[in-house]
C-alpha cells in the first residue's frame, strides 16, 4: 500500500463519521449519505495521487462530498421543491473559504456526528445490528474488517448491515438528537453497544486470539467520542473509565507466545499507567456529576480497586464485595451475581464463594456460559476437592469457543494431575 493511500485510509478512518453525519442531515438518509460520502473517497483516491495529499484533507473531502450531496438534490428537484433552498444552503456553505468556514461548522458537525450515533443504535434494530452499523458508520470500518472481527462470513455481515440501513429508511427514522426521558434510553442503548465492541475486543467470544485489538480500540475511540459529544452525561464518563482501566491491562493478559494469561498472574509492571490515570479522571468526573452508583461507574470502581495496587494479594475484595452488592442493586444479572462469587470467594473464602454461587438460580444462567463452570472449578479446586473441579473445567472446555480460553483450561487440567485430594 503507497503512502498516499495509507494517509487516504487514516483520513477516512478519522473523518467518515463527521462526512456521513453532515450529508445525513439533508439527505435524511444514512444509506445515501454513506454513498456520497464513499463517492468523495474514490475521488480522493483517483486525484491525491496525482496532486498530493491536501493541507486540509477532512476537509476536502467534506467539500467533495457536499457536491455530490447538491447533485443528488437537484436530480430529485421535481420531487421535493424544498431541496433547492437546501441546496442553495449547501452551496453557500460551500463557498466560505479557509478556516473561517471549518470553525463555524464544528458545532453543527459534532451535533450531526451525535445524531448519527442515535440513529446508528437505533432500538428499531436488532443488537447485532446496531453493533455492525456503528462500526460501519461511525468507526468507518470496511464490512470485511467487521466480519473478520466477528468470525463471519463477509457475505453475511454486507447483509447484515443493508437490512439495518433499510430498516431505518423504511421506518423513516428522523435524524435528530431525542429529548427528554427519551435520551436518556436511547444513551444506554447507545453505551450499551459500545461496550458490547469493547467486550468483543477484550476476552473475543471464539477463535484463535484472545483479544481483537482492533474493535477494543474502536470502543475506546468511540467512547472518547461520546464523551466529548455528551460531557455532562456521567455514564458516558463511567463508561469511557470501565475501557481505559480493563484496556490498561492489554500487554500483560497476553503472554509470549499469545497465550491468555490471568488477573492474578499478570506482571503488573505491563499495565499502562498513562490509561490507569485517564481511567481514574473519567470515574471520578462521572462520580462529580452525580452518577457514582450507575452500572458503569460501579464497573469502574470495581476495576480501579484492581489497578490501585502493585501486588494482587493487596486487593481490597471486602470493598469489591459492596461494589458487587450494589451493582446487584442496579442491575441484577447472573453475570453480575457469578462476579460477586468470585469476590466473595476471595474476602470470605472458598466455601462463601461457593455457597454464593450456588445461590445463583441455575436456570437464569445464560446456555454454554462457560465461566460459570471456570468458577465452580476454582472454588472446589481451592477446597480440595480435585475430581469435582476436574468435571467443571472440562465442562468449560467444552463450552468455550475461543482457542486461547481452552488452552489456558487444559493447563489448568494439567496442573491438577499434580494435586492430592483433600482428605
Amino acid at each position: 500500500m503507497s503512502e498516499v493511500s495509507r494517509t487516504t485510509e487514516a483520513v477516512w478512518r478519522a473523518e467518515s463519521a463527521r462526512l456521513i453525519a453532515a450529508i445525513a442531515r439533508v439527505t435524511r438518509d444514512v444509506g445515501i449519505a454513506e454513498e456520497l460520502a464513499q463517492d468523495a473517497l474514490v475521488t480522493a483516491l483517483d486525484r491525491w495521487p496525482q496532486e498530493g495529499i491536501p493541507d486540509n484533507p477532512g476537509a476536502w473531502l467534506m467539500t467533495a462530498a457536499k457536491r455530490r450531496a447538491i447533485d443528488w438534490l437537484r436530480r430529485g428537484r421535481m420531487l421535493l421543491q424544498q431541496n433547492e433552498e437546501i441546496a442553495r444552503e449547501l452551496q453557500r456553505q460551500q463557498q466560505r473559504l479557509g478556516e473561517a468556514m471549518d470553525q463555524a461548522l464544528d458545532h453543527v458537525i459534532d451535533d450531526d456526528v451525535l445524531r448519527l450515533i442515535f440513529i446508528a443504535c437505533h432500538p428499531a434494530l436488532a443488537v447485532e445490528a446496531r453493533v455492525a452499523l456503528t462500526l460501519r458508520l461511525i468507526g468507518g470500518l470496511t464490512t470485511a474488517e467487521i466480519a473478520r472481527a466477528f468470525l463471519v462470513p463477509e457475505k453475511t455481515m454486507g447483509q447484515r448491515i443493508f437490512r439495518a440501513k433499510r430498516t431505518l429508511a423504511e421506518a423513516h427514522v428522523p435524524f435528530e438528537t431525542p429529548r427528554g426521558e427519551e435520551l436518556g434510553r436511547r444513551v444506554r442503548s447507545v453505551l450499551a453497544v459500545i461496550y458490547l465492541i469493547f467486550n468483543e475486543g477484550y476476552t473475543a467470544t471464539s477463535g484463535e486470539e484472545w483479544m481483537r485489538a482492533a474493535l477494543r480500540e474502536e470502543a475506546l475511540r468511540l467512547g472518547r467520542m461520546l464523551v466529548r459529544l455528551l460531557p455532562g452525561e456521567s455514564e458516558a464518563h463511567a463508561l469511557l473509565a470501565l475501557m481505559e482501566l480493563n484496556g490498561a491491562r492489554t500487554a500483560a493478559r497476553r503472554g509470549s507466545n499469545g497465550e491468555a494469561v490471568l488477573l492474578a498472574d499478570q506482571n503488573r509492571a505491563l499495565w499502562d499507567q498513562a490509561r490507569i490515570h485517564h481511567g481514574i479522571a473519567a470515574l471520578e468526573e462521572a462520580q462529580r456529576l452525580g452518577g457514582g452508583a450507575e452500572p458503569y461507574a460501579l464497573q469502574a470502581a470495581i476495576a480501579a480497586c484492581h489497578m490501585r495496587v502493585l501486588r494482587a494479594e493487596e486487593t481490597d475484595w471486602e470493598t469489591i464485595v459492596v461494589l458487587y452488592d450494589a451493582l446487584l442493586g442496579t442491575t441484577p444479572s447472573p453475570i453480575v451475581a457469578l462476579n460477586r462469587a468470585v469476590a466473595v470467594g476471595m474476602a470470605q473464602g472458598a466455601a462463601a464463594g461457593l455457597e454464593a454461587l450456588d445461590a445463583i438460580a441455575a436456570d437464569s444462567v445464560p446456555a454454554g456460559y462457560h465461566l460459570l463452570h471456570c468458577v465452580r472449578g476454582d472454588l472446589l479446586l481451592r477446597l480440595g476437592d480435585i475430581t469435582a473441579a476436574r468435571a467443571e473445567i472440562e465442562r468449560a472446555i467444552a463450552l468455550t469457543q475461543n482457542q486461547r480460553e481452552q488452552e489456558l483450561l487444559a493447563e489448568k487440567l494439567k496442573q491438577m494431575d499434580g494435586v492430592a485430594p483433600s482428605p
